[in-house]
């Protein structure tokens, strides 16, 4: 039997070993930051899961990250020191004046990088053509304006959008087989 120690090892030596790379895209260096400076595409609502690759990736491709950012109610867990391979990040969470789709991070010698987070079930189309845009320099728009952008590609209400999340979520086995109208990325908690 396993104690709730042993169970808490277990989940982080999961986290600090990832399988899968992070799906992120950045800026070039030698350009100055905009509104965001890339695009992560999580597979998942999980940060815990979620965050170690991220992190990795940045480390290999940026600098360590000593900490992040995030509108508080954007993530079902809010953790205060996410696992990270080697080292410890710290996390801030922020109630209102910072963009949902957007997580911050920092790291010693890069400074500040926000990154806009494409939603979990987004499409593959749809997927590349934000991660695309946002680490495109001749863009400067913001994470929010970016999602709304491509929302407004698919239809003027946005509902092609969300059937397409839908959809995607479907075809993963991860959402009911029926189209529901809270299913969207993280249950719309980044209203206005």
């Amino acid at each position: 039997m396993e104690s709730h120690a042993d169970d808490r090892a277990t989940r982080e030596r999961e986290h600090s070993s990832p399988s899968l790379p992070a799906r992120l895209t950045l800026r070039p260096p030698t350009f100055p930051p905009g509104p965001v400076c890339g695009a992560w595409w999580p597979r998942s609502r999980d940060l815990m899961a979620e965050l170690p690759m991220l992190t990795d990736a940045f480390d290999a491709l940026r600098g360590r990250v000593t900490s992040f950012a995030v509108r508080s109610g954007t993530w079902p867990e809010t953790p205060c020191a996410p696992p990270a391979t080697g080292h410890t990040v710290r996390a801030a969470w922020f109630a209102s004046r910072f963009d949902p789709y957007t997580i911050r991070l920092y790291s010693h010698g890069v400074g500040r990088w926000d990154l806009l987070v494409v939603p979990p079930g987004t499409g593959a189309a749809s997927a590349a053509r934000l991660m695309t845009a946002a680490a495109d320099p001749a863009l400067s728009l913001t994470a929010g304006a970016l999602v709304a952008a491509e929302q407004s590609r698919h239809d003027q209400d946005g509902t092609g959008w969300e059937q397409e999340q839908v959809e995607q979520w479907e075809s993963e086995g991860g959402a009911p087989s029926y189209p529901s109208a809270g299913l969207s990325f993280f249950n719309n908690c980044y209203g206005p």
